[in-house]
């Protein structure tokens, strides 16, 4: 494994007698894609929203390639290379699929939100367009609204907004939430093949997607860690099926 990309050290984030996350310690590495799990209220949703700068810690730090970026606001931590999506799809529905990456590609190349007319028209802009249609197979949707996509498309379209921004680390909050097994399937695919390309941090229900996609998984209860390690020794972990699944060691 390489070294740690992302290094989080001492985090806590309380909210009144809710431990939501826990003295919580944790290392990254470079490339890997690594998946957090546990049971509802765990503390992954609020891990992510302190790694992207949605929330505040309480106490400790957050490190991006031993830079220290606890207190960097969010809009800044997107230009060092952090970009999520969230358990509700934050894509704007009367846009078309094409104009929604196209807003996400502006934002990222640096361009003013000018007259949106001439934006969508811009040559550089429509340039990185294909690519990020094809990268998330919404090709054939380009001109459609939004708003016309099933659920897995629209999925789809906000992971593709957040790939326009070429980030360094993906956060993805339960992308495959509320699908149909098909478009979890494409939606794996997308996750897989993206692997290497970029580092992913992936909060998932699905445990059996978990399972085939993850280098790492950390397992989370009540914002503390239970333990980290690969899908197979996740599987094989008596405290992870005691303090997750609810099950004990046999007698």
């Amino acid at each position: 494994m390489s070294d740690p990309l992302l290094k989080i050290v001492g985090l806590r984030k309380h909210f009144g007698a809710v431990r939501a996350c826990h003295n919580l310690s944790l290392e990254i590495c470079t490339g890997e894609t690594h998946a957090l799990i546990g049971p509802n209220g765990a503390g992954k949703t609020t891990l992510l929203n302190l790694l992207s700068g949605d929330l505040k810690p309480d106490a400790g730090q957050i490190f991006l390639d031993n830079r220290d970026i606890t207190r960097v606001p969010l809009y800044h931590r997107a230009h060092l290379g952090l970009a999520r999506s969230y358990q509700i799809t934050s894509i704007f529905p009367q846009l078309s699929v094409e104009e929604n990456l196209l807003l996400a590609i502006q934002a990222h190349s640096g361009h003013s939100f000018r007259f949106w007319k001439k934006a969508v028209s811009d040559p550089q802009l429509r340039r990185e367009l294909e690519p990020a249609l094809e990268r998330v197979g919404l090709e054939h949707r380009a001109r459609d609204r939004a708003a016309a996509l099933s659920h897995g498309e629209k999925k789809q379209l906000e992971v593709g907004m957040a790939l326009a921004c070429n980030p360094r680390v993906l956060f993805l909050d339960e992308p495959m939430a509320g699908m149909g097994p098909g478009g979890s399937v494409e939606l794996g695919k997308l996750i897989a093949g993206l692997k290497q390309q970029m580092t992913i941090v992936l909060v998932e229900h699905d445990v059996e997607a978990i399972f085939s996609l993850a280098d790492r998984i950390t397992v989370l209860v009540y914002g503390e860690i239970v333990v980290t390690g690969t899908a197979d020794e996740i599987r094989s972990s008596a405290a992870v099926r005691e303090a997750y699944l609810g099950e004990e060691e046999p007698c």
